[in-house]
């Protein structure tokens, strides 16, 4: 199984790199979150027609580039580190995933190629975002496929085109696929402290959805996996960039004559938060590797999406902290780390939940042992 990154995915993460450093400043940042979808749709498009970041992951027969987890993973990295404001988590990562897992034949043929290629923006409708047992407890379609229910959160749901919705069935999960503005559709923006990432409620009456796949457990479990790994490689380039730009900080800012990172007590603050990120990205890097191997041990996805978030959130208290006063200020740009860190803890589930999970995973392999 591979364990470090090869010289042609190094040279994808420069590219990568570079396009989002160019692209994905703070003040465009700023000015994008004010925004009521969030994202530069010429960026969006740059991205996906020069660079193809949409289809990266997903199966060349459906219009993608064939790779898989590692380089998502890499641009994830990326997109953390830059905090890069756009559906691509929505669309490419959570509705590109679930229609590869879940989709027909037929919906793949149609609707993964405008996916992979950016033309269409789509997000994935799940009634519950904490945990795939979870999943179906809010939205119901009808044999006819007639989608009644409501989502609290869904990401991007005021910008996307298409809506990819799991809804519960007389026989199980099934998945559902509907025009945003289709009758029966309200879409509310809802306000959240990470104006980064736009969320919405959605509530259906009685829509009139496409039915274009099954869910069973398995791949639900499976699609988990995948979007929480991506995650945690967000949450891991975050946290990177707040580490860097705090010792950073420490090295400028005098008191009593000399640096405050020639401080003891500081040293040994940013070398804790230096081996937390380590350790998180050990774990989210394996957990990739992992997935891409198709490797049967499960518990690997839910433990870097917890270390991950763990990592992510005190880097984002130690960055508030260690830059004394000014860490509390609209005017300085570490609040924005901190409020997407406070987001990404809980979406797809909390550290505690995935600790959890892991439990639950072990139990079931003993027993079945």
């Amino acid at each position: 199984m591979q364990t470090v990154l090869s010289e042609d995915q190094e040279q994808f993460k420069h590219v990568v790199q570079r396009f989002f450093d160019t692209h994905s400043t703070t003040t465009a940042v700023r000015k994008l979150a004010e925004t009521e979808t969030g994202f530069d749709p010429l960026v969006w498009a740059q991205l996906s027609e020069t660079l193809g970041l949409p289809g990266t992951h997903l199966s060349e027969q459906y219009g993608g580039h064939g790779f898989g987890p590692v380089e998502l993973g890499i641009i994830l990295e990326e997109m953390g580190r830059t905090l890069y404001c756009g559906p691509f988590f929505s669309s490419a990562v959570m509705a590109g995933y679930a229609l590869e897992l879940f989709g027909d034949d037929a919906a793949k043929i149609e609707r993964l190629p405008q996916i992979a290629d950016g033309s269409i923006r789509a997000t994935l409708i799940l009634d519950d975002l904490n945990h795939p047992s979870r999943v179906g407890g809010l939205i119901k379609a009808t044999p006819a496929g007639a989608l009644t229910g409501s989502a609290p959160i869904v990401l991007d749901g005021c910008s996307a085109d298409v809506f990819i919705i799991v809804a519960q069935e007389d026989s199980g999960l099934g998945l559902f696929a509907l025009a945003s503005k289709a009758q029966g559709v309200e879409v509310a923006a809802q306000d959240s402290i990470d104006m980064t990432r736009k969320v919405a409620r959605v509530t259906l009456n009685q829509a009139a959805g496409t039915r274009v796949g099954s869910v069973s457990p398995q791949d639900l479990n499976r699609f988990w996996d995948l979007t929480s790994v991506a995650l945690a490689h967000e949450m891991i380039g975050g946290a990177a960039r707040l580490l860097d730009e705090t010792v950073e900080y420490t090295k400028g800012r005098y008191q009593f004559g000399r640096p405050i990172g020639s401080f003891q007590a500081l040293k040994h603050r940013c070398a804790d938060l230096l081996m937390s990120l380590e350790f998180a990205k050990a774990a989210t890097h394996h957990a990739g590797f992992c997935l891409a191997a198709n490797a049967q041990e499960t518990i690997y996805p839910s433990m870097a999406k917890a270390m991950a978030a763990d990592c992510f959130m005190d880097m984002a208290r130690a960055a508030i902290q260690l830059r004394g006063g000014i860490g509390f200020t609209w005017e300085n740009d570490t609040h924005l780390w901190f409020k997407r860190a406070k987001c990404d803890e809980v979406l797809l589930g909390a550290p505690y939940q995935h600790r959890a999970r892991m439990i639950d995973i072990l139990q079931e392999a003993q027993d079945v042992a």
